[in-house]
């Protein structure tokens, strides 16, 4: 009877290790083969190259999504490596950026040397003629009084760290950089709602016109140092209209669209997204200047 109870118990015992084992075994999660020789080989690699974290920083360099807690865009990448590209080509632009636009204030000093004042040839006779509208008038000067803040808050923040800094020290340009990042950031949203404005006032006069060829082949008589040329060129002329198109329709839109994604980033953009948004705003901006 003794013997037959304590194998009774031992079977016992048995039956409910092998259970437990069971359920054990179920509860466990399935083992990824990846996972598992990644492992194993970064198990080698600490036993062959100790101390040696390259692959890591490799790994974290990829900008491969990783696990985290923190909800959002790109939270779960720890280093973006294209941010460092964008670091590396914002000087070579800035600085052909720059250049530029030296180059541009050079030729109009040039031309203003070789071609000197441009006077009336006749006395005034008093006539007051209404050109523009006082809507057109107050649209036109909401645009251009807002680009103007704009675009010297704008060669501050991108030239005053190698021009301006060396000349008035550090403290009078750190007041200089702060408010030119608010005025540049304030002032962007009325420029964006000056521009479509003034667009649509002005449009139906900018179109193009068969006079305009002779305008243009002609560069409107500004080679003329006597002034006697004068050229059909309508109520603005082909200089004026492609100032119109370039600058107004085209680089400040782009402006607008760049700017509006760099003034809110919390729409979602990634941090490629402001990179590039950041060198096309920068391209467009130097030109436009």
């Amino acid at each position: 009877m003794v013997i037959r109870s304590s194998m009774r118990g031992t079977g016992a015992v048995a039956i409910a290790l092998s259970i437990a084992i069971g359920v054990a075994s179920a509860q466990a999660p399935a083992v990824n083969p990846n996972q598992a020789a990644q492992a194993a080989a970064e198990q080698k690699q600490r036993i062959d190259q100790p101390l040696n974290n390259q692959p890591v920083w490799k790994e974290v360099r990829s900008g491969e999504q990783q696990t985290t807690n923190v909800r959002g865009r790109e939270t779960n990448v720890l280093i973006q490596s294209e941010g460092q590209t964008w670091r590396a080509i914002r000087v070579p632009i800035a600085t052909a950026g720059g250049w530029l636009i030296a180059l541009a204030v050079l030729v109009v000093l040039g031309y203003y040397a070789w071609r000197g004042p441009m006077e009336v040839r006749d006395r005034p006779t008093g006539r007051m003629i209404e050109r523009f509208t006082a809507v057109k008038r107050a649209s036109h000067w909401a645009m251009a009084l807002s680009f103007v803040a704009l675009a010297v808050s704008g060669l501050v923040t991108t030239f005053g760290k190698a021009v301006l800094l060396p000349l008035i020290g550090y403290t009078l340009f750190s007041w200089l950089a702060t408010i030119s990042m608010l005025v540049h950031n304030f002032t962007g949203p009325l420029f964006a709602v000056a521009v479509p404005v003034f667009i649509v006032l002005f449009v139906r006069d900018n179109l193009p016109k068969a006079y305009d060829v002779q305008w243009l082949a002609k560069f409107g008589g500004m080679l003329d140092r006597s002034g006697a040329m004068h050229l059909p060129s309508g109520k603005f002329n082909a200089g004026e209209k492609v100032q119109f198109w370039l600058m107004v329709c085209v680089l400040s839109v782009v402006l607008i669209v760049t700017g509006l994604i760099l003034d809110f980033p919390n729409f979602g953009q990634t941090r490629a997204t402001m990179q590039l948004a950041n060198v096309i705003h920068m391209v467009a901006g130097l030109l436009g200047v």
